[in-house]
């Protein structure tokens, strides 16, 4: 018996596993086939993709004092 579709949730749910390549091969073929069919979450990996590759490029001397500010502020709003 196959395993069900991914819903666009999901998607959203494992696409840090997917990008790490820790997702076993049933999951990531689970994965490529929604993406096949789903444009939504082929832009929304994309754009996964673009944010990792921004933020790795930063460096905290980038950032002035307000940026790291907010940045922790709206860390800490985001744990509650």
């Amino acid at each position: 018996m196959s395993e069900p579709e991914l819903t666009c949730q999901e998607v959203v749910e494992l696409v840090n596993d997917y990008l790490s390549a820790t997702m076993p091969a049933a999951d990531r073929e689970r994965f490529a086939d929604h993406l096949a069919a789903c444009p939504a979450c082929t832009t929304y990996l994309e754009q996964m993709r673009t944010t990792i590759e921004l933020t790795g490029r930063l460096r905290e001397d980038d950032l002035g004092e307000d940026q790291k500010r907010d940045l922790v502020e709206a860390f800490r709003r985001w744990r509650k």
